[in-house]
């Protein structure tokens, strides 16, 4: 593994001021004003400033705009060479170390919400075909190689799941839940143009991405310490906006805290604030919980038969898969404002993605089929159970632990030790971390975290006795000759 050179850690992005070529928001996240033009005076010098600043930025890490500072970690490469002699025998180690690389990374793996345990053998011998799924999943294309059949089964099993009627909605398979934030907010935008977009100041960053690409206004609405909305500040935005329609992001569980937003009490205040029906758009972001929730007794319900606009979740998350994947369903009447006839298609599009994976449908088909209903609902039990364990164990073990209700992502206490965060593949943010509780996290593998997360501990408090002995030693050693030299430089009977 190559070592990083440099010694200056990454500064966060809103630490150095980086160009904005358009405009930047107001205070109040609404109004734009314009940017000065900027002249490059000396262009050798600019292009010199950002080699300097991508010799400090791993190849797949982007700035992080908030949290710790970021130490340059970069990753070595497999160059790819001409073909010779030793090539096949070269190509096999390469993988074959890659692989076992992919084992331990994934024997260790507690930070981020994908479940790990799937088995698609059965499904190999599609892999030598290319399935594009082009277009709008409900028109078939003239390219044949398409798996719209599975999808379509997908998004059926998932319109019962929100219940909603197969005549009323419209959807696909989406790349990742980022795609089904992106559409669905875009759904809203192209049916209220004027809308306001608002969402938690906890909303995945993708929903102001969102904002940015459609140059949206929006407004961050602040939370509480469980990271649900604050539906107090909430009303006030909403009604100081009531002059235009609102575009609402619901989070059905949070990035880092999972915490779900009160899809009732959003309704009620929108209602309050004078928004009719055909005044605001609502959707909502369930990447991970949005595919749990249905099967967790006395939740509340997030449902199409309240007037919502959409529902997104990832398919690799809570599902699991090979390939990252999610889904997004909104109300057949919304969707007419997107969709256009491609003639090169011989079919309409409405979706981000041109090209989209046509073996995502296949993997979610084949587990939604084989565990049915029946063994999600057993999959969620099991994950909530085991974040409810992890929770207590980490309070015995004297740390300070949080579980919001109907969640499976368990808050603690961030580790000192960063080796231990890296191994671990945790999740932080600022002073906490998280683990996500997923299928693949099984009771022995918490007890193996647990037992190295307190002999992490315990190491990091010996070293801090440690400095604070060597601290205080230097300090005394100081004091000691300060003594002496003031005491000799007095002069008395002693000397």
């Amino acid at each position: 593994m190559a070592t990083a050179t440099a010694t200056r850690p990454v500064m966060l992005a809103c630490e150095e001021p980086l160009p904005v070529p358009v405009g930047r928001p107001d205070s109040n996240g609404l109004a734009e004003r314009p940017l000065p033009d900027v002249e490059i005076t000396n262009p050798e010098r600019s292009r010199s400033l950002k080699q300097q600043a991508l010799a400090h930025v791993t190849p797949y890490q982007a700035l992080p705009v908030q949290g710790p500072l970021v130490e340059p970690r970069l990753t070595a490469s497999y160059p790819v060479l001409e073909p010779d002699e030793d090539r096949d025998e070269r190509i096999q180690t390469v993988i074959e170390e890659y692989k076992a690389t992919l084992v331990e990374r994934t024997r260790l793996h507690m930070g981020y919400p994908y479940n790990l345990d799937f088995d698609y053998g059965p499904l190999e011998s599609l892999q030598k075909f290319c399935i594009n799924n082009l277009g709008d999943p409900f028109i078939e294309s003239n390219y044949g190689v398409h798996s719209r059949e599975f999808e379509i089964g997908v998004l059926h099993w998932f319109a019962r799941l929100w219940e909603i009627d197969q005549g009323e909605y419209w959807g696909y398979i989406t790349n990742c839940g980022t795609e089904g934030n992106l559409h669905g907010i875009l759904v809203g935008r192209e049916n209220l143009p004027d809308g306001i977009l608002y969402a938690s100041s906890e909303s995945h960053y993708s929903v102001f991405k969102a904002a940015r690409m459609y140059r949206m206004d929006s407004v961050q609405v602040k939370t509480l310490a469980s990271g649900e909305m604050d539906y107090d500040h909430f009303k006030q935005e909403v009604t100081r906006n009531a002059r235009r329609p609102a575009i609402v992001n619901v989070n059905v569980g949070t990035t880092v805290k999972g915490a779900v937003d009160d899809l009732d009490h959003i309704l009620r205040v929108l209602q309050e604030a004078g928004y009719t029906e055909d005044r605001f758009y609502i959707h909502c972001d369930g990447a991970l919980f949005g595919l749990m929730i249905p099967f967790v007794r006395r939740a509340p319900l997030v449902t199409f038969r309240k007037p919502i606009g959409s529902i997104s979740v990832s398919g690799h998350k809570f599902i699991g898969a090979p390939v990252p994947c999610g889904v997004v369903i909104t109300r057949q009447r919304y969707i007419t404002a997107l969709s256009q006839d491609v003639e090169y298609l011989n079919s309409k599009d409405a979706t981000i993605m041109g090209s989209r994976n046509g073996h995502a449908p296949i993997y979610m088909w084949y587990t939604l089929t084989r565990k049915g209903y029946g063994g999600m609902r057993k999959d969620v039990e099991r994950c909530l159970r085991n974040a409810h364990l992890l929770k207590t164990m980490l309070e015995q073990a004297g740390i300070t632990a949080m579980l919001n209700p109907l969640s499976s992502t368990v808050v603690f206490e961030r580790p000192k030790d960063a080796g231990f965060i890296r191994k671990w593949q945790l999740a932080c943010e600022g002073p906490i971390a998280h683990v996500v509780v997923m299928p693949n996290i099984t009771i022995d593998k918490l007890d193996e975290f647990m037992a190295a997360l307190i002999q992490s501990r315990a190491q990091c408090a010996a070293e801090a006795a440690h400095q604070l002995a060597r601290e205080a030693r230097l300090q005394a050693a100081h004091d000691l000759e300060e003594e002496e030299r003031l005491n000799g430089g007095l002069g008395g009977p002693w000397q």
